[in-house]
């Protein structure tokens, strides 16, 4: 039998069993093993490297979400994020997955978009037909400065070119659409929109400002779907319960928000263990979510003929496996090797059907016994920890607060005492 991401009691592990079984999933070596299960495997010297005025190193905890199918395959997916519940609820809903077949994921490619800012053109439309007419010259002059980019496929394919209304007037933006491969894209994107501005400032007479790729990566879409039988999920109630709180995000963006925030919890976390850029992906994900005009949610929950809940979800995800921290972190490498992805678009495809995962548990949770139970639950071993706790008596308080409802601080303080007292 071939290995698989299904494992049962995998959270009743102590971490070094887990990390054990990981690796035996992933092929980790010894040496990979040691970096994630070590703090400070992020040594100082290759963190200053990384950013400027360092002084130390933030670590969050990372943990393995488990169960995951996704196109016949078995996937762990590494996760760093500080909040608790999430991997376990990301886990919970890939299991339920598994009963409907698991996650079918599709993408549009890794394009991303350069823009290039001319102002101060008399004729912003003439010009624009100006850039058009040259578009093969700028493909070419773009591509000159990557050759190993154009060598393993990519580079600037394409040119777009529109003139938008501002408050200082019109101007004429060009966009390089550019094939990143492997690659997040900002640096090779960057230095192309850098090489062509200034034949973009000879074809229009403007000047140019801005070259800088945009984080809306509205060419490099990743779309996953779930069909979630009902009887896996709790029922035909619970499928109308999900149906009602999905219905509620997508006419109400203070709704849509929180949605949207669940989907990024399981994004987010997966995008920040193998050293790919949060900030980007949040950001595109947001302004997406917003292209109607009403900000709406990222995800879509219908009812199939047999009363399953459908579950699918489109995103723009601009995730690489070279460049930046996916080389210089440590962690980030081992975590892109538990992964096991062989391309960029595999890993956002991936990405999607977690925050496809993650959303649906926390619509489930609302559905059902609502989001604290869970989630307090889990958190209350946090408050135990921060009243001065340790070891047995952080269970033992956590258990008590969870079973009267007071997950407080003042309350984990009280009960500390009462165990120190005997």
């Amino acid at each position: 039998m071939g290995k698989t991401s299904k494992i049962s009691g995998f959270y009743k592990q102590s971490p070094e069993e887990r990390l054990k079984i990981v690796c035996e999933f992933s092929g980790l070596t010894e040496e990979e093993a040691s970096c994630i299960g070590a703090t400070g495997a992020l040594s100082l010297d290759a963190a200053d490297r990384m950013v400027e005025n360092l002084i130390g190193v933030m670590e969050v905890p990372m943990g393995v979400a488990v169960n995951f199918l996704i196109n016949g395959r078995d996937y762990l997916i590494p996760m760093a994020i500080e909040e608790p519940s999430v991997i376990a609820a990301a886990s919970n809903s890939a299991k339920m997955a598994r009963e409907g077949g698991g996650f079918a994921t599709s993408s549009t490619g890794p394009v991303m978009m350069g823009q290039i800012q001319a102002v101060g053109i008399k004729d912003p439309n003439g010009a624009r037909l100006n850039i058009l007419e040259k578009k093969e010259e700028i493909i070419k002059r773009a591509n000159e400065v990557d050759p190993i980019l154009v060598k393993f496929g990519g580079g600037a394919k394409d040119v777009e070119v529109r003139v938008i209304d501002t408050p200082q007037g019109k101007m004429v933006i060009t966009h390089l659409v550019v094939d990143c491969r492997d690659a997040m894209g900002a640096n090779a994107v960057n230095t192309m929109a850098e090489t062509v501005a200034p034949y973009i400032e000879e074809l229009t007479g403007g000047h140019v400002y801005l070259r800088i790729i945009s984080n809306l990566a509205d060419k490099r879409l990743m779309r996953a779907k779930a069909v979630f039988p009902k009887e896996a999920i709790g029922g035909e109630e619970v499928v109308d319960g999900i149906l009602a709180a999905y219905h509620f995000a997508a006419g109400d963006p203070y709704r849509a928000a929180t949605h949207n925030k669940g989907i990024m919890n399981g994004v987010s976390a997966a995008v920040l263990a193998t050293g790919n850029d949060t900030r980007a992906i949040e950001a595109g994900a947001h302004v997406y979510a917003s292209r109607s005009g009403i900000y709406r949610p990222l995800s879509c929950y219908e009812k199939n003929a047999n009363g399953d809940l459908v579950a699918t979800i489109e995103i723009p995800m601009a995730v690489g496996l070279v460049g930046g921290a996916t080389k210089t972190n440590p962690i980030a490498r081992a975590a892109v090797k538990i992964l096991g992805v062989k391309s960029a678009t595999e890993m956002g495809e991936v990405f999607a059907a977690l925050g496809l995962a993650q959303n649906f548990a926390a619509l489930r949770a609302l559905a059902t016994e609502g989001i604290q139970r869970g989630h307090m639950g889990l958190h209350s071993r946090n408050v135990a920890i921060q009243a001065g706790a340790t070891g047995d008596q952080v269970d033992k308080i956590a258990r008590i607060m969870v079973r009267e409802k007071k997950v407080r601080a003042d309350r984990a303080k009280e009960l500390l005492d009462e165990l120190m007292a005997g």
